[in-house]
This record gives C-alpha cells, structure tokens and sequence, in this order.
C-alpha cells in the first residue's frame, strides 16, 4: 500500500509543479496533495503543525493567484473599469484560449475596460502591464509555494 500512495503522491508533487504554470491545474494544492499522501507511507512523517502551515499556505497561494492581476491593475492606475475588464478577460482568456488566454487575457482585458472608460492608450497600456505583472507574481508565488512542498517531499524520500 506504501508504494501505491508513493507513487500517487509523487504524481501529485509532479503535477503540482505543472500546475504553476497551466492554468487548469490548482498547483500548490496538489502538491500539498502529495504531501499528505507521502505523510501517510512510512517513508515520511511530518508534523500536524506543517501539513496545517502547507495547506494554509496552499489555499492563500492559490486565492492570492486570481487577485493579484486585479490589484497590479489598479496598483498601475487601473480604474474600476481596468480591474473588471482584467477579470473578465482572465476569466474569457482562460476559456478560449488556455495558457495563453490566461496570460493575455488580464492585459487585454484591462486595456479594453480602460480604453472603455474614456482612458488613453497609454493610461489603459499602462493598467493592462499592470494586470500582466499581478499574473506573472501570481505564477511566482505559486511556484515558490510548490517547489517548497517538493523539497519537503524530496526531503523526506532521502
């Protein structure tokens, strides 16, 4: 049974890290997966203290990666309009387009709601490099989130 969940848990840890950068995977909390499934062998056997800190860590991580393209947006000067368009256009992009449109999707987004409201092209450039800079801190955090799981795991394999 041990290897069985090693072998899930290290998928989890594996798909994690994938997750950082493809958006329909939830990185972090799937790493945090394999850390829990690798708690449960006896290869590893880690405090109820880290396993409560990883999954915190997870859950903010992962909420924190839909909010701070909103507020890089509205942190480059973004009105209301700029941060409901970078939502949107996360939202469209991410459907339509994948990866890509995940990525785009707030900078086109911003721009458009931006230039809706009456801003100028380089007002409205200006909040969408914003929501592009929030996405890139989001993949950020959450690779730093995950990669820290994975030395845990690895950690406790050796």
């Amino acid at each position: 049974m041990d290897y069985i969940l090693l072998v899930l848990a290290i998928l989890f840890i594996i798909t994690g890290l994938l997750g950082c950068v493809l958006p329909i995977l939830p990185g972090p909390p799937l790493s945090f997966l394999g850390l829990l499934l690798l708690h449960f062998t006896r290869f590893a056997d880690y405090s109820t203290a880290f396993l409560i800190t990883a999954a915190v860590v997870a859950t903010i991580v992962t909420i924190l990666d839909y909010v701070v393209p909103i507020w890089g947006t509205k942190k480059f000067g973004g009105s209301k309009a700029g941060m409901w368009g970078a939502t949107i256009g996360m939202i469209i992009g991410m459907i339509f387009l994948g990866p890509i449109g995940l990525i785009l999707g707030p900078l086109v987004g911003a721009i458009i709601g931006e230039s809706m409201n009456g801003a100028k092209s380089d007002h409205a450039l200006k909040a969408g490099l914003g929501a592009f800079l929030g996405f890139l801190l989001g993949v950020g955090l959450k690779l730093a989130a995950s990669i820290y799981m994975t030395y845990h795991f690895i950690k406790a394999l050796l």
